[in-house]
């Protein structure tokens, strides 16, 4: 079961390589690594360039904004399984693909969610906060409850049938997403209860 998981970039050259570094560490071989840079000028393109053999899908070009490279990043994944890794952002762990596949094989989910941690831009091994989740139940949305978003993995049907990000929202189209999904009923849901990504505050 191929996952796809999509990188959106823009003058980033700090913190990319570990990104990319992260995904090509998973214990998990298939997988499809998609980033979608929006024009960088500081030198991101360069940082990327020495990886582009090991990627599924690279573009760098002027975007409409993250939710727009979102969406084409979308677009272009084959994967059954689709995740977002921000260019900030790392696995938790070399199996945590490992575990995402294994879940939706065990389970038959559409989507799965899980666990994830903030860490300090700088050292990454100084945990700033802990954002658990907790298996979901369709009145906690009521009091602003939502998984963390880089912890949300779908299957690519879910962006077929449902549809994709809506790029009228400048900031929110993620937490829009997610309800539309958390609110459906006929998406079935699996919380994994491991931790997932680090993701660096900044």
């Amino acid at each position: 079961m191929k996952v796809s998981i999509i990188t959106i970039v823009y003058n980033n050259a700090t913190c990319i390589e570990s990104c990319i570094q992260s995904v090509l560490s998973q214990t998990y071989a298939d997988i499809e690594h998609i980033i979608i840079d929006g024009g960088s000028t500081d030198g991101t393109q360069k940082v990327i360039e020495p990886y582009i053999p090991q990627l599924g899908y690279y573009i760098s070009e002027k975007d409409n904004g993250l939710y727009n490279a979102l969406n084409k990043g979308i677009q272009v994944a084959t994967g059954a399984i689709i995740g977002i890794l921000h260019s900030d952002d790392l696995f938790y762990e070399a199996t945590s693909i490992e575990k995402v596949v294994h879940s939706f094989e065990s389970t038959q989910a559409d989507l799965l969610y899980a666990n994830g941690i903030y860490v300090e831009r700088e050292d990454i091994a100084h945990v700033k906060r802990v954002y658990i989740s907790k298996p979901f139940r369709k009145r906690y949305l009521n009091f602003g409850w939502i998984p963390l978003h880089t912890t949300i993995y779908v299957k690519k049907e879910v962006f077929t049938n449902y549809g994709l990000y809506d790029e009228s929202y400048a900031i929110a189209s993620d937490y829009e997403i997610s309800l539309r999904w958390f609110k459906n009923d006929t998406i079935k849901k699996y919380f994994l209860d491991d931790f997932l990504v680090k993701m660096r505050l900044g």
